[in-house]
């Protein structure tokens, strides 16, 4: 499936891209080429294959939440440039 160049700038414009003359030209060679190769997927029997979220099965990698002391106020205030009965002071504008 070959794409046009009146594509691309479609699509650039939907993307509020503005582009080059050079670099439609590049862009038109680069999806075409990408479009080429996505395009042979349809060419494989792909009738015994599973429908999946996923290629790689993911597992839940987070640790226990175990209750923890925090930060003391004021270790958490020290880098802060102002600050004012114990929070963060930000400018209003």
């Amino acid at each position: 499936m070959a794409i046009s160049r009146d594509e691309v700038v479609h699509v650039a414009r939907l993307a509020r891209l503005e582009l080059s003359e050079e670099e439609l030209d590049t862009f038109v060679g680069q999806l075409d080429a990408i479009l080429e190769a996505v395009g042979k997927v349809s060419e494989l029997d792909l009738s015994a294959v599973e429908p999946t979220l996923h290629p790689l099965a993911l597992s839940n990698v987070w640790a226990e939440d175990e209750p923890r002391p925090s930060l003391r106020v004021e270790d958490a205030l020290a880098n802060a440039p102002e600050s004012e009965d114990g929070a963060f002071r930000v400018s209003a504008t």
